[in-house]
């Protein structure tokens, strides 16, 4: 009677392995752009999961299959984690299917405290009439060890958090500042302060 039931339940698990939805298939290649980085990164190789190939990790570790697909349970949250994502990548995958290939969007945080994250937006189109579940998924380290070898720095780049953009734009807005002051007391005929006159 147990062997029948150990078999009867092997039998079940290969039955809804076989039935699985024969459109949860993996991406076949995937590029990736952000911070530090002067050209996207092409990362290919088996988007199935499987962790040998470059593809692979990233796949498995990065929440591709509940986001773009609907799993019970769902690991994902519509909340942004708490805690400091750090720079965001934008991967862009190429999922093959039954209407051709298809292209997906997610975000990934490899450098976030206290793990990475990735973030799939919700209703992305593909393959005609499906759409992706979306949402945040904590992932492991072994997406962050995925991009380093795909070409990411270890660590996040200098002003990857976008602080050289604000910064840069914060100091021409100041010599903007100072030439229409000067213009101003020019055409007022305002003495210059001491400290402000240039000797020729």
């Amino acid at each position: 009677m147990r062997k029948l039931l150990v078999l009867s339940t092997v039998g079940t698990l290969a039955a809804l392995a076989a039935t699985a939805p024969a459109s949860a298939k993996g991406p076949s290649a995937a590029s990736v752009s952000g911070p530090g980085l002067d050209h996207a990164l092409r990362i290919a190789g088996y988007g199935e999961g499987w962790p040998g190939s470059p593809l692979g990790p990233l796949v498995q570790f990065g929440g591709f299959f509940p986001q773009a697909y609907d799993q019970i349970p769902d690991p994902t949250t519509r909340a942004q984690p708490a805690g400091d994502l750090g720079p965001r990548y934008r991967v862009v995958y190429r999922v093959p299917g039954p209407n051709g290939t298809s292209t997906l969007l997610q975000d990934v945080y490899p450098y976030a405290k206290p793990a990475p994250v990735t973030h799939m937006q919700a209703g992305q189109r593909f393959w005609g009439d499906m759409h992706t579940h979306g949402g945040w998924f904590i992932s492991g380290a072994g997406v962050k060890r995925a991009l380093v070898k795909a070409g990411l720095p270890p660590s996040p780049p200098p002003d990857s958090d976008g602080g050289s953009f604000p910064s840069g734009w914060a100091a021409t807005g100041t010599v903007a500042f100072v030439l229409l002051l000067i213009l101003a007391l020019r055409r007022r005929g305002i003495a210059w302060p001491r400290m402000l006159r240039t000797t020729g």
